[in-house]
């Protein structure tokens, strides 16, 4: 039986998403991503999930990008391509707009479409061997607009135009000093980092969280295009719900709350 290219799996109240194709250092096929769409949706609309985690196997690489290999059998002409692009678009997208908190755990390489689908989570971890590129530039490709512009709301503008004007690669702690990751720990204290992250999560409010992630989203948007009523109604709704009088009674009670999502 043939090994899935793409792993889910869920742990408590973390779901896990494996990019798991290490003999190409984790480059993404058409099927992976149709996978990976699927289980964005499954987790999606699991009330026991607060958040995921998206990693690649085998320790060398995060996620290289697209496999070259396929290119013959998925890209070979123009339809083709326009159906790659697609399935391609519907798993950057999906990551960046899941409604819950999304995590990048990074081991090794993270360059090109690995470094898109990293800034396309909320936040980031890596172990102290991972590099950062993105090496369009070198390849004579375009690294279009929206990847452009959600690099450079992590690093700022002048960070992400390094990255494209040099092409070079970039050190787990330069990722660090510059914002890229929240944090680098050695290759075995790395699930001890996202775990205590992923915990924290988990023991909070969703709604709260839900409505701190819709924020985070309407502000990467211009102006003239931010739903400030949708956010103001979220925010009602955490007032009106059943966690924030769990919330004021654990606090009365000097007790930790169970939040339930509702």
């Amino acid at each position: 039986m043939q090994e899935q290219k793409i792993h889910g799996s869920r742990e408590g109240a973390v779901g896990h998403i494996v990019f798991n194709n290490p003999a190409k250092l984790n480059a993404v096929s058409l099927d992976m991503w149709d996978a990976f769409v699927g289980l964005l949706k499954d987790y999606e609309t699991d009330p026991q999930v607060r958040c995921v985690v998206v990693s690649g196997a085998g320790g060398k690489a995060f996620v290289s990008g697209a496999d070259i290999s396929k290119f013959e059998s998925e890209r070979a002409n123009a339809e083709a391509q326009v159906r790659y692009d697609a399935i391609s678009k519907q798993g950057y997208e999906g990551l960046y707009n899941f409604p819950k908190p999304t995590i990048a755990k990074v081991t090794g390489y993270c360059i090109g479409g690995g470094m898109n689908l990293a800034a396309c989570c909320d936040m980031r971890f890596c172990n102290e061997g991972a590099r950062f590129g993105i090496p369009a530039a070198k390849l004579g490709l375009g690294y279009g607009f929206t990847r452009i512009e959600r690099l450079s709301h992590i690093v700022g503008l002048p960070r992400a135009m390094e990255f494209l004007f040099t092409a070079r690669q970039y050190s787990a702690k330069e990722a660090y000093e510059m914002g890229l990751v929240n944090g680098v720990a050695a290759d075995a204290e790395l699930d001890a980092l996202v775990a205590r992250a992923t915990d924290a999560i988990s023991q909070n409010a969703p709604l709260t969280i839900a409505l701190a992630k819709a924020a985070a989203r309407e502000i990467a948007k211009p102006e003239s295009r931010q739903d400030h009523k949708k956010l103001e109604k979220m925010a009602e709704a955490c007032f009106d719900s059943e966690d924030f009088k769990e919330g004021r009674r654990a606090f009365m009670e000097k007790r930790k709350p169970v939040f339930k999502g509702r």
